[in-house]
């Protein structure tokens, strides 16, 4: 792992994502899905999990049996002709992943999505697609994440029929993590200063969008190394709110949810430091803000791009760079 390669890979996202719109708009890559699909069941760990979570629960509000589950789990979805399996491995080599697909090798429908061709979970898969996110030099799932993200997206619409036009979407978020990258001198001291406390970083997004708090928070734990915890925003004020009592509690917190003014008012009445991120929420100490930010698809390709670029420079300045 190396920060400075890691925050490459960060700069390069708008290129990235460029592709994967064009690639997108040329051919649809899940063209040789089953036409049946009676149940989906996403296989992933770490920020594989995290995308698919939102991904399944996307599915189960249009109507689909879709669940995604720790591919580690010893009790799982069981295996059968017209379950669909989405195995989601950058790498294409988690241990669980593949331990989680062999039970379902030949008895369901394997769908292998991975950002490594040849990998160890492409084996006997009945289709691979590719996350076409380019080689991730700073060792962190940084634009494998997004891709991923951007690709389930693409799914959903050929699962349920629907028309959400993801290449345009992809183009939008190029031009919102584009617009964050160029601008990041504006915001970027100000966010590390306000993070920057003795007892962690929490993050805080609504469940349609969780993902963006737990990447986050991987973030900060994966390359500075330091305490970061992710929350539901509704669950926030029943599992997270008693720590504003007793720390230096700051947060980054992904507005959107119906519950956001209840979080705020525990957060006000105990004098916690929040920054938003992609909105504006009274007595948060500051927002950033970026293009495109209303749109809550563009937000959930882009807004973890935040925390992304606080670690990279914490991670820097701990290697002195």
């Amino acid at each position: 792992m190396n920060p400075e390669l890691y925050l490459a890979d960060l700069e390069a996202k708008p290129a990235a994502l460029a592709e994967l719109a064009g690639a997108l708009a040329e051919a649809d890559p899940f063209g040789g899905l089953p036409s049946q699909v009676r149940r989906v069941v996403f296989l992933g760990m770490g920020s594989s999990r995290y995308a698919a979570g939102v991904a399944a629960l996307r599915l189960r509000a249009a109507g689909v049996d879709a669940v995604a589950e720790y591919a580690s789990a010893e009790v799982c979805s069981p295996a059968s002709p017209d379950t669909l399996v989405v195995a989601i491995s950058a790498t294409g080599g988690s241990r669980e992943t593949l331990d989680a697909v062999a039970r379902h090798r030949g008895r369901s429908f394997v769908l292998a999505m991975t950002n490594t061709p040849g990998s160890a979970v492409t084996e006997g898969a009945d289709l691979v697609v590719p996350m076409l996110a380019g080689e991730e030099r700073g060792g962190v799932s940084c634009r494998t994440f997004q891709h991923t993200l951007g690709l389930l997206l693409a799914l959903g619409d050929r699962l349920t029929g629907s028309a959400t036009d993801v290449p345009a979407l992809l183009r939008r978020t190029a031009e919102a993590t584009g617009d964050l990258l160029e601008r990041r001198e504006r915001w970027l001291e100000q966010t590390m200063e306000l993070l920057d406390g003795p007892h962690g970083v929490y993050t805080i997004a609504p469940a349609e969008r969780l993902s963006s708090a737990e990447q986050s928070a991987l973030m900060f734990r994966e390359g500075p190394r330091r305490a970061a915890d992710a929350c539901e925003t509704g669950d926030w004020s029943h599992v997270d709110v008693y720590l504003t009592k007793t720390l230096d509690y700051r947060a980054v917190l992904f507005p959107g949810s119906r519950y956001d003014d209840q979080a705020m008012d525990w957060i006000r009445q105990r004098g916690s430091t929040v920054l938003t991120v992609g909105g504006e929420l009274p007595d948060a100490r500051a927002a950033v803000r970026y293009r495109h930010d209303e749109d809550p698809d563009v937000a959930l390709l882009t807004e973890t791009l935040v925390a992304e670029l606080v670690a990279a420079r914490w991670w820097l300045a701990q290697a002195g760079g």
